[in-house]
């Protein structure tokens, strides 16, 4: 600053911003003039220089145009003129100032109005007929029709220049972000692609702005926008709202835009009459938009962002170019809404006009106006000094200066006389520009653009990586989400496999690798046929229906991609489904559990059900498990501390009946299947010798299998008991799917002892390489060698029925099987309703002896859920699980696949008898094909124990 009077307003000013810092100091008008009419110039210089600094200290600011104007506009006019443009942020300052630019959307809204009403259009639509006559009132809403039509027009906004439209677009645009987030996030809780969701959202907000851009139409969302929520609640405006009610409700857009249109048209009408009120209208929307940009509670915290207050300059103000009306308008609106704003105007005035901001327009003085006695103006900073006691003087004055009493007064007026000796300029070096500190502030540093691209960095860095995980941890997973129920494991052989239960959109036929043949088209067809029927429950019996779990090998390994047990035992699952469904008036849903290629992830399954039946009481039962696993007991465990009972089809374990009340199974245990086949071994070693026997079995120490082991025992058990000699017994590995078992052969083949049975306690996919070793080896291919095992034997497909498994020309394979459906075939219904229920099927396929049928595993998974339904229905009532538990030992259905299921006499923890048992014989026939027959069988329900002239070999 050039002036000892420069420095000490600069320093003033600084003080105040200083105080803004802090708190929200009153900020008067400061009116600079001379005390002495020669130095008006000097002022003004003055007020350029305060300029300068302010704007080079990063103060948002603007300069009015206080230049006369041609045309004989009167002075409120002159004042609205020079509020008009200060709409425009541009005119606050550079990109140089503390944070981001201004808006002005209350002002904009106004001079919006102010335009509508002056424009051409509206002067022959004006209502001529008095206020409250049909005529009148006929006219007033044509008038108010138009003035909306032109308002529409205008996009509610004043007229712009051209290269500011791609401004206005933007600022309309924003409104719908929040919506177009919304739209991305109800997309997301769907658990699709994350780009399906960026769409979703973008398309939104795509056809948000289409609509809010139609021609001739209110943008959307008017009511909801900042400056229509202030026009529409503002006491300010309530003197114009003479004729119509204006009420508002946010939530109800029809109600809000009548109120709208009626604050509008009556806002419109007084602004055409003219008088004070445009011109307060113009100083109360500038006011509460710089209130709103210095919020300090807003979203963005601009508030605490903007330390300093924003000033707005008047170079030189008089009569001429509506200065003084623009201060007294400025100091009426503020005394009548008695509310701080953040705005410092400083004003230079010329020595002559400064008494028309002291007295009324009639030139005299105030009544009773306090003036300010200033201390002694010796010394040095004197100006200084009377500049701070001017302030706090003035500060006190301010509540008694508002009273209405006090009509010609402008309390909000601090008017600063100048003496000459104050505006000399000053030598160069003498020079000085206080500045307030300016350090940043924190919410600047830590809540800006800056710290929220860091922010949202780090969140979308993790984002991906959480999703990422998801991805590759479930099976079904969104950008956010996932389908906890279901994950994704390590397969056999490499690669993933999808477990756990299918409670949601999760399909395990999706997930097979290469699609694993004919078994994983036929898996994928009844998935979706299982998820229509339970749509249809879900739909159709809401309240009337109970949920069993059907948990099976629903997927295939590298090492052995067959799909032949889980297709099979769904294939039984739903075809009781639908018949259920079609006659019992308690209708039953089946979700469908994967417990990963031979059952090797089933623990997790059993878990994945456990916390599923936790959330949804339908769940009654499991039916599955069918595999005799290491984890067996654990499974079991876990379902019976979830209150669930398991009823499995085809599990021959021997113990689990014996230690889990929970547990029933349509299979014969292998202890029993043993027992059997002890006739037929009989019959083997005749009267008078004693001949080797051999117990070959699998290597279960690598593996989870518990089904050979236990096989294992019994068959050696069972030869013992025999008279068989039995020689050591083996093991063979079985290494990337395939049995070693060559090594094997060669040695009992070519040892000094040969057995003539085996026992073969193994797997069906093993039974194909033993015969091919067996049968090339010397020393068993001209030798006749019988071999027993237990019923994984009759999921073969011989070559008589169609299969691919066949045996050795010497050697006749003796195997217990689990479903006898020849003899229960004619008591049933169970192949009429496959032929109807189906698809696949086609005419004369649906028998007994039918390759989709002959292994049972289809009868048995079927018989074991319609089992389960029975307790679950009792008393054609929806059953709880617990009384489901309860009602299984009760269950007793004649005219099953195979034959009658009878839970009866069913122990706790104890064996029960009635099991369906068949005893089948497989050898090679003159013509090389291999032929299987039945030996002897049991339906089940049939307590009657097998003898060995029943199963006579001969």
């Amino acid at each position: 600053m050039s002036t000892g009077a420069g420095i000490d307003v600069q320093r003033q000013l600084e003080s105040l911003i200083q105080d803004f810092r802090a708190g929200d100091p009153p900020m008067p008008v400061i009116v600079l003039h001379a005390e002495d009419a020669a130095d008006d110039d000097r002022v003004t210089e003055l007020v350029d220089e305060l300029s300068e600094g302010q704007q080079r200290h990063g103060t948002r600011l603007a300069v009015a145009p206080t230049e006369p104007q041609p045309g004989s506009l009167d002075p409120t006019a002159q004042a609205v003129r020079l509020l008009r443009d200060l709409g425009d942020p541009r005119k606050w300052g550079d990109r140089s100032a503390t944070y981001r630019p201004y808006s002005f959307p209350r002002l904009g809204l106004v001079r919006a109005l102010q335009e509508a009403t002056d424009d051409p259009e509206m002067r022959e639509h004006w209502p001529t007929a008095p206020a409250g006559t049909p005529d009148g009132n006929a006219q007033r809403e044509q008038a108010q029709t138009h003035l909306l039509r032109i308002l529409a027009r205008q996009r509610w906004r004043p007229r712009r220049p051209p290269r500011r439209n791609r401004q206005v677009l933007l600022n309309d645009v924003q409104q719908f972000l929040p919506m177009g987030v919304l739209g991305a996030f109800t997309a997301l809780l769907t658990r699709p692609e994350w780009y399906v969701a960026v769409l979703a959202g973008i398309g939104l907000m795509i056809l948000l702005a289409l609509l809010n851009h139609v021609p001739g139409r209110a943008p959307l969302f008017l009511w909801l926008r900042r400056e229509s929520r202030w026009f529409l609640t503002t006491t300010f405006l309530q003197s114009a709202a003479r004729r119509q009610s204006t009420s508002v409700r946010l939530l109800r857009p029809v109600r809000s835009w009548r109120a709208i249109a009626a604050r509008a048209y009556d806002v419109s009408e007084a602004m055409r009459e003219g008088g004070p009120f445009p011109l307060q209208l113009y100083v109360l929307a500038l006011f509460e938009d710089l209130r709103d940009s210095h919020r300090r509670g807003s979203w963005d915290l601009r508030g605490l962002k903007r330390t300093r207050p924003p000033v707005l300059f008047l170079r030189r103000v008089g009569r001429e170019n509506g200065g003084i009306e623009l201060i007294r308008a400025v100091s009426d609106v503020r005394s009548r809404r008695s509310e701080l704003d953040p705005l410092l105007i400083v004003a230079g005035v010329a020595s002559g006009d400064a008494a028309l901001l002291d007295r009324g327009p009639d030139g005299t003085a105030p009544m009773n106006r306090p003036q300010p006695q200033p201390p002694s103006r010796t010394g040095p900073s004197r100006l200084q000094h009377r500049l701070r006691h001017w302030y706090d003087e003035w500060a006190g004055n301010l509540r008694a200066d508002q009273s209405p009493s006090r009509t010609n007064a402008l309390p909000w007026v601090l008017r600063i006389p100048l003496p000459r000796d104050e505006l000399v300029q000053l030598r160069q070096t003498d020079w000085r520009c206080v500045r307030a500190g300016h350090r940043p502030s924190v919410a600047r540093v830590v809540w800006s653009a800056h710290s929220l691209i860091l922010v949202l960095a780090l969140a979308a860095t993790a984002g991906v990586v959480h999703a990422r995980e998801l991805h590759r941890t479930y099976c079904s997973a969104g950008l956010l989400t996932a389908d906890r129920d279901t994950e994704l494991r390590r397969a056999p052989g490499g690669g993933t496999e999808c477990v756990g239960i299918a409670a949601g959109d999760v399909r395990f036929g999706a997930h097979l690798s290469g699609g694993a043949g004919e078994e994983g088209g036929r898996l994928r067809e009844l998935e979706e046929l299982v998820h229509a029927e339970n749509a249809e429950v879900l739909r159709d019996h809401p309240g009337t229906y109970v949920t069993v779990v059907y948990a099976g090998p629903l997927s295939s390994a590298a090492v052995d991609p067959s799909l032949v047990k889980g297709a099979e035992e769904l294939a039984g699952v739903y075809l009781a489904q639908r018949v259920v469904n079609e006659n019992y008036r308690v209708k039953v849903r089946v979700l469908l559990a994967n417990g990963g290629a031979d059952m090797g992830h089933q623990r997790v399954t059993a878990d994945a059900i456990a916390a599923y039946a936790d959330r949804d009481p339908t769940v009654v039962g499991v039916v599955g498990f069918g595999r005799d696993l290491q984890s067996s007991p654990d499974v079991t465990r876990r379902l019976h501390a979830a209150g669930l009972p398991v009823v499995s089809g085809t599990n021959s374990a021997t113990y689990l009946p014996k230690e889990f009340s929970n547990w029933f199974s349509l299979a014969a245990p292998d202890e029993h299947q043993a027992e059997a086949l002890g006739l037929v071994a009989r019959q083997l070693r005749g009267r008078d010798r004693a001949p080797h026997a051999l117990v070959l079995a699998r290597d279960t120490k690598e593996s989870q299998d518990r089904y050979t082991s236990e096989q294992a025992l019994y068959g050696g058990e069972m030869l013992k008991r025999e008279g068989f000699r039995l020689l050591p017994a083996r093991t063979y590995r079985v290494a990337n799917g395939k049995p070693e078992l060559r090594l094997h052969a060669e040695s009992i083949c070519r040892g000094e002892n040969v057995p003539s049975v085996i026992y073969f306690a193994g797997r069906v996919e093993d039974i194909g390489p033993l015969m091919t070793q067996l049968g090339v080896e010397p020393g068993c291919a001209n030798r006749e060698i019988s071999i027993l095992t237990g019923d994984d034997l009759s999921k073969a497909k011989f070559s008589g029925t169609g299969g691919r498994d066949g045996v050795a020309p010497r050697i006749t394979l003796y195997h217990a099987a689990l479903a006898e459906l020849r003899e229960a075939a004619s008591g049933t219904a169970f192949y009429q309703d496959a032929a109807e229920h189906l698809p696949w099927l086609k005419d004369g396929e649906a028998t007994y002896d039918a390759a989709d049928f002959a292994s049972g595993q289809t009868a048995l998974s079927h018989d074991a859920t319609r089992a389960l339904y029975w307790a679950a229905s009792l008393g054609d009532v929806p059953q709880s699980r617990a009384a489901t538990w309860i009602n299984l030992r009760s269950v007793k259905l004649d005219g099953m696949a195979t034959g009658t299921i009878d839970f009866t006499d069913a122990p706790l923890y104890g064996e029960r008898h009635g099991h369906s048992i068949v005893l089948a014989r497989v050898r090679r026939t003159p013509e090389g094909v291999s032929k299987a027959e039945v030996l002897c069988s049991r339906p089940a329900g049939d307590t009657t124990p097998l003898d060995v002239k029943e199963c006579s070999i001969k």
